[in-house]
This record gives C-alpha cells, sequence and structure tokens, in this order.
C-alpha cells in the first residue's frame, strides 16, 4: 500500500507556490537539494510525475494537483478539527488570514475589523492585500480563509456570500474640466486626457477591457501600477485622471480632494464587490464568525 508522507507533499506545496526550487529553499531555510531529494522521493514513492522542471521554474503536473489537492484539504481538516476543539473548550483562540483589495482597506480598518478586533481580543489576524487574480488563487489554495475583492470573474471553486454593486466611476481633480458635465460620461470623452490605471490584474481593468473591446476603444495609460494609492496620488497631484469605483475614494470625496464622475457605460456600471471563500471549505469557529460580520458589514454597506 502508498504511503503519502507529509513532509515530502509539504516540500511539494511549497516549490510549487513559490514557483521555483530555490525559492521554497530560502523560505523553508533548506538546501534546495534537500527539498529537490524528498519531490523525488515521493514521485518513486507514488509512481508518478509531480512536477515538470524547466530553466526558469517549475510546473505542477496533474498527478501533482491531485496530491496537492489531498494536502490542501488535509491542513484545511486539521485547522477546523484544532478551532471546534477550542471551541468545545471556551476558548477563541486562532488565526484568521484576509485577502483583500487595497481599495477596501480603509472601511474594513474604520468599521467591521475594528469592532471585531475588540469583541475577539485573543483572534489574531493577517491582511494580505492583492488583485482580483491573486485573491481567487489564495482562496482557492486555502491560503486565505476569507476574501474580498472586485469583479471576479466566475470560478468553480469559489463561493460568493455577498454581492455589492459598485459602479466605476472616472475620478478627477476637483478643478478638472470633466466635472462641468452634468450628464454622465461616455468613454470615449476620456481618451483625450492621461490617465493612470490599474495592472491587469485588478477587477477594475479587466471590466474596462470589456468596455474598450465593445465600444472598439483603446485606452493607452500614462501609468500603470498595482496601487490603489498611486492611483489617487495621480489624480491629486493633476498628473490626469484614473478610474475606480467611488467608494474607494469616499474618504478623498468628503475632503472635497478628488470627484467620481458617473459614467455612461453599462459594463462599467455592473461592477461589483465579491466577499468570497473556497465553495465546500469548513472554516474554523473564528473565520467564521468573522465572515458572518463582514458579511453583515457589507449588506448594511449596500442600503
Amino acid at each position: 500500500m502508498k504511503e503519502i508522507k507529509e513532509k515530502r507533499v509539504a516540500y511539494l506545496y511549497e516549490a510549487v507556490t513559490a514557483g521555483t526550487i530555490r525559492a521554497a529553499a530560502d523560505k523553508l531555510n533548506v538546501a534546495p537539494s534537500a527539498i529537490s531529494r524528498h519531490i523525488t522521493l515521493l514521485e518513486e514513492e507514488l509512481s508518478c510525475q509531480l512536477i515538470e522542471r524547466h530553466r526558469t521554474g517549475i510546473t505542477v503536473t496533474q498527478a501533482g494537483e491531485i496530491v496537492l489537492r489531498y494536502y490542501r484539504e488535509t491542513k484545511s481538516s486539521e485547522e477546523s478539527c484544532i478551532a471546534k476543539l477550542s471551541a468545545l473548550q471556551g476558548l477563541q483562540l486562532g488565526h484568521i488570514k484576509l485577502v483583500i483589495g487595497e481599495g477596501f482597506v480603509s472601511d474594513l480598518m474604520l468599521g467591521p475589523l475594528s469592532e471585531f478586533a475588540k469583541a475577539f481580543p485573543k483572534l489574531t489576524l493577517s491582511i494580505t492585500l492583492a488583485g482580483s487574480n491573486e485573491v481567487i488563487r489564495q482562496i482557492e489554495t486555502d491560503e486565505a480563509h476569507i476574501g474580498l475583492l472586485f469583479h471576479p470573474a466566475n470560478h468553480p471553486c469559489i463561493r460568493s456570500h455577498v454581492i455589492s454593486q459598485q459602479p466605476i466611476c472616472a475620478v478627477v481633480n476637483p478643478g478638472h474640466p470633466l466635472t462641468k458635465s452634468t450628464d454622465p460620461l461616455l468613454l470615449s470623452a476620456l481618451l483625450d486626457y492621461p490617465i493612470a490605471l490599474s495592472e491587469s490584474s485588478f477587477g477594475v481593468r479587466q471590466l474596462l477591457a470589456l468596455a474598450e473591446f465593445k465600444q472598439r476603444l483603446r485606452f493607452t495609460p500614462t501609468l500603470t501600477t498595482n496601487s490603489i494609492a498611486v492611483l489617487k496620488q495621480f489624480v491629486r497631484t493633476n498628473m490626469g485622471i484614473t478610474l475606480l469605483p467611488e467608494f474607494v475614494i469616499s474618504g478623498e470625496i468628503l475632503d472635497r480632494q478628488l470627484v467620481a464622475l458617473p459614467l455612461a457605460d453599462e459594463i462599467l456600471n455592473a461592477g461589483e464587490t465579491h466577499m468570497v471563500t473556497r465553495l465546500g471549505r469548513q472554516l474554523p469557529n473564528g473565520a467564521q464568525q468573522l465572515l458572518n460580520h463582514l458579511m453583515q458589514w457589507m449588506k448594511a454597506f449596500q442600503k
């Protein structure tokens, strides 16, 4: 009977996640040869090839995906078991991992996360900022418990618990000529101005690509970035305009630093924020409590 050795599968997981054996070795503080040897032994024990080695790194095979799925499910079950035992003992210890789009930070920290931390002081949190594609990847691979992102593509392994309509707007400086318009702006009206856009891995940019294709036009950004803060600063310093959901700049609107102008485009007006977990994953007690808390906040946010 074949036996799956946990340590070897863990090395396989780290190597695939890091993309190279050397990067995994640096993270784990072990020799690359040790990781390579354990993966080779695992392949021999299971009688199948788990990774393909290339000059620039490694990729996982179909057999490797099956082993990694087993590993993630095992770790998830272990986490759930420990959480249930803690709950049974009347404890609320644990660590919760969130992965979110940068635009959600202010609203989360000012409201629901500060409230949750006060209510459950023994629970700890980690927050990773990421684009939409990376949020989905971390949720799918159980690297994070809960994700919050803008307009994800449909994914068979992802469950959306709350969806909120959030149209994309043109974000401009208060003195910008576009503020004189009394009607929603056509996308073509924005082409004459310098524009900063998020990278293609972000939901805003993916939605814009659909709108560009439909209207047969193309934006050539003056600046491309993975930072919402950089987009805001681009507009604040009067370098040009950008495209973002209004909630992302709610603080700047109140301070009269930025203005959000509606767009006359049905695709961009169909933007959505999603709170997600992996379909079928049983969250630990603490993570489930936070999910319930965030769902209430997000539903109230819609009203």
